[in-house]
């Protein structure tokens, strides 16, 4: 819970940065420009970052503090941070020379002011990032002492630098230099970031001190397993370059639609899947005993979190599908974002429903197998799943949609339905592996299909509402559309007996007897 109240701040947040950047920027050449720009530097902080830092890091780390080795715990942390700090100045300074070849082939179809912008825009951006992959240490760090709210409440301070940067800026400067006033808050919101963090983390470690003692065999072991999770993150960065490339293809808007879209598609992913898997991790590392008491303790671990999962992202995916429009209209309408824009990033979240829910349980499992030290396994899941959506998203993006008469701009839509698909094989090969591991962990389809019948009942009820409401303003319909849904979904779920939805009414009514 306390994860997930965390991500909910940031990403609410990151909603209103995005809502205040729509209405700065619409869906023109600028937004493309800048979304472009900084999917590129990102590549830094999801190499070397908190997926990276969660796989190999974590288990190590929360495994020492859990026998009580706090010194050992504390040196692990030291070398890791040094190193993680070494290596990404190197690659910060590497990126901002080597620009122009990056934007080649991130965004073969930008030319003209939007590459030149492109160029730029990075070049600000990249030692943001490099910050960012230091802010993600300290949330490994965190974790493993059960601090999750801060780490995953800090990114409310980069959003916040942003939205304060458009709103002293956004009347009065054209659309590429406000980009450029953009890039910069976010370098400096970067830096806050980290240093709201790091007074705790100090507290934590006791002190700080950089070292590049590698003698250590838990600071060995630390980094056997950063290889193959680097490679993973690579593996599976690529199919989001692939989609960032794909979309660059495509008619001007195509890039930023698919990033507000985003936005709203992989909420449900972080505040579920990841807030799940991130507070599992570590107590998965602690498990103890024999090799059928550790398996039976996985097993329950992940029994649990996959039907907490289920049980949220199952009406997330229906939301998508059926009330895409709203949920865009509400956070993004105003300014140069039109209800046109609107319907376009619906389709595009329309796409993403297919997959959400197989993406969302595959966080799980992979945190399963890195608790296990298995950061193989993961990796040649991710592998298949990136060469299936590479060649699907080809196929749903530039190939069928003219030879099917369909507008080359809904090619984005292809794109996140193709992910969506290679999700559920990716999920597949992974539930089929850990299942030699640790037995079977079902999630159980007579549950499953009573949370896509609560969902439809949700969605009916607002589909009415927003049948009655008719053009109504997206800050009035939405609200009074999406509260229908959820209560029937809730109520629904009671009625079909989902044990996840008694559990969560009687925790709303015993926090309701406290307050």
């Amino acid at each position: 819970m306390l994860v997930a109240a965390g991500i909910l701040l940031s990403r609410i947040a990151g909603f209103v940065r995005q809502y205040v950047f729509a209405h700065y920027f619409g869906n023109g050449a600028a937004a493309d420009a800048f979304n472009a720009a900084l999917k590129i530097p990102n590549l830094l902080q999801n190499l070397f970052g908190e997926g990276v830092l969660s796989a190999s890091f974590i288990p190590v780390y929360a495994g020492l503090l859990g026998r009580g080795d706090e010194k050992e715990a504390t040196r692990v942390a030291d070398v890791v941070g040094t190193l993680l700090a070494l290596v990404t100045a190197a690659l910060v300074v590497l990126g901002v020379v080597a620009t122009p070849y990056l934007i080649a082939g991130i965004a073969p179809g930008f030319t003209g002011e939007k590459r030149d912008a492109t160029i730029t825009l990075v070049r600000v951006l990249f030692p943001g990032v490099g910050v960012l992959v230091l802010s993600s240490w300290c949330l490994g760090i965190l974790n493993s002492h059960r601090r999750f709210f801060l780490s995953y409440a800090a990114p409310v301070v980069w959003s916040a630098t942003m939205v304060v940067a458009m709103l002293a800026f956004g009347d009065g400067a054209a659309s590429y230099r406000l980009a450029e006033i953009v890039a910069a808050a976010a370098t400096l919101g970067a830096v806050l970031q980290l240093a709201v963090q790091l007074p705790t983390v100090l507290v934590l470690l006791g002190r700080l001190r950089p070292s590049l003692d590698l003698a250590s065999a838990r600071v060995r072991q630390v980094f056997r397993s950063f290889g193959p999770v680097v490679v993973a993150r690579g593996v599976v960065q690529i199919s989001a370059y692939v989609d960032q490339v794909l979309a660059s293809l495509l008619p001007t808007g195509a890039v930023a639609g698919l990033a507000y879209a985003q936005l709203i598609y992989t909420l449900p992913v972080s505040l579920f899947g990841m807030s799940v898997s991130a507070s599992e991790l570590p107590e998965m590392a602690r498990a103890a005993g024999s090799a059928e008491d550790v398996a039976r303790q996985l097993r329950a671990r992940l029994s649990a979190g996959l039907r907490q999962i289920a049980f949220f992202v199952v009406p997330s995916a229906v939301a998508l599908l059926t009330l895409g429009d709203v949920i865009a209209a509400l956070l993004y309408q105003s300014g140069r974002f039109t209800h046109a824009d609107a319907l376009y990033v619906w389709g595009i979240l329309a796409g993403s429903a297919v997959g959400l829910l197989a993406s969302t349980m595959g966080r799980l499992y992979a945190s399963t197998f890195y608790a296990l030290h298995d950061t193989r396994t993961p990796l040649a899941c991710a592998a298949v799943r990136v060469a299936l959506t590479t060649g699907l998203g080809w196929l749903a993006a530039i190939v069928l949609p003219p030879r099917l008469g369909i507008d080359p701009r809904w090619g984005t839509a292809g794109l996140t339905a193709s992910a969506g698909a290679a999700g559920w094989i990716e999920l597949a090969l992974l539930r089929s592996r850990l299942r030699r591991r640790i037995g079977a962990t079902p999630l159980a389809g007579s549950f499953v299909a009573r949370l896509w019948g609560a969902a439809a009942v949700g969605a009916a009820l607002a589909w009415g509402v927003k049948l009655a409401l008719g053009a109504a303003h997206p800050l009035v319909a939405g609200p009074l559309v999406l509260a229908p849904y959820a209560i029937g979904y809730a109520a629904a779920a009671l009625a079909l007996g989902v044990p996840e939805a008694r559990s969560a009414l009687a925790t709303v009514r015993r926090r309701g007897v406290r307050g």
